[in-house]
């Protein structure tokens, strides 16, 4: 397993104490989003389909507390609305979302039965707009807030082997900016975060081989591979107010392979 020095991470001063809220927060990037929200001092949730038991203990040792962990599949409304209202009740009312759970299984158009493409969608996408539903209200009630829905730069240089997965991605981006729209007034912030190919252990045990990551690494402009601990950095960044005045923007981390702007 890969790990990369968190020691130079800014710290985010308004970040201490927030009640962060974050999908998929115990595997993957979502780990390293719990783990550098945590060295903020922020106030962790998270949710997980898996159990992240192990995980939360790590937090425990490496942090001296431990982050709020509700097993959950996000594609349950049910589940997902209740993990969210105890997210609330033990950490106070959600200032920041980082909707980062997504399946990224692999698939073609002709072997894609309609009910696994609305699967597909309710794993990849609904659960941005149930948790955003959930949380607007009170992110007003207490001034303002930050929604980070994670989108990829897969649509944006048009990856095949995957069309509901690249749909989906390109529908996060399209409601972040829908939603810029509507919640600022109310001193919402929502933005989407565009990560390349990050190495997770699901991606290496699954997809990299020695040949797929020197082609990738041929895209980038950075020739280096990219990890969880390189998304955290930006993520934060969304978080804090430091970006008070950014909204329904798509930031890219992906060591210069898509191009914006």
């Amino acid at each position: 397993m890969h790990e990369t020095s968190t020691k130079n991470y800014a710290t985010f001063h308004d970040l201490k104490w927030a009640s962060v809220f974050i999908t998929g927060g115990g595997s993957g990037i979502g780990a390293s989003l719990t783990d550098g929200f945590m060295g903020q001092g922020a106030n962790v949730s998270f949710v997980q389909r898996s159990d992240a038991g192990e995980f939360v203990l790590q937090m425990q040792e490496k942090r001296g507390r431990s982050p709020h962990y509700t097993k959950c599949d996000v594609t349950d409304v049910s589940a997902l609305q209740a993990a969210l209202n105890q997210a609330r009740h033990a950490n106070g009312p959600i200032t920041v979302l980082a909707n980062n759970a997504a399946n990224d299984n692999r698939h073609t158009l002709s072997g894609l039965s309609s009910d696994e493409w609305d699967a597909a969608l309710n794993v990849n996408l609904r659960p941005h707009f149930v948790t955003a539903r959930s949380v607007a209200p009170t992110m007003k009630s207490a001034g303002g807030g930050s929604i980070i829905n994670f989108s990829s730069i897969a649509y944006m240089i048009g990856y095949s082997g995957f069309p509901a997965y690249i749909a989906s991605k390109a529908a996060i981006t399209g409601l972040t900016r829908g939603l810029a729209r509507e919640l600022g007034p109310d001193n919402i912030r929502v933005n989407a975060l565009m990560p390349g190919w990050v190495l997770t252990d699901r991606q290496m045990k699954l997809w990299a081989t020695d040949e797929s990551l020197a082609a990738h690494l041929n895209l980038q402009c950075l020739k280096q591979h990219i990890y969880g601990e390189d998304i955290v950095g930006g993520t934060l960044f969304l978080a804090s107010n430091i970006s008070r005045m950014m909204t329904g923007q798509a930031l890219v981390i992906d060591g210069g392979v898509a191009v914006t702007g």
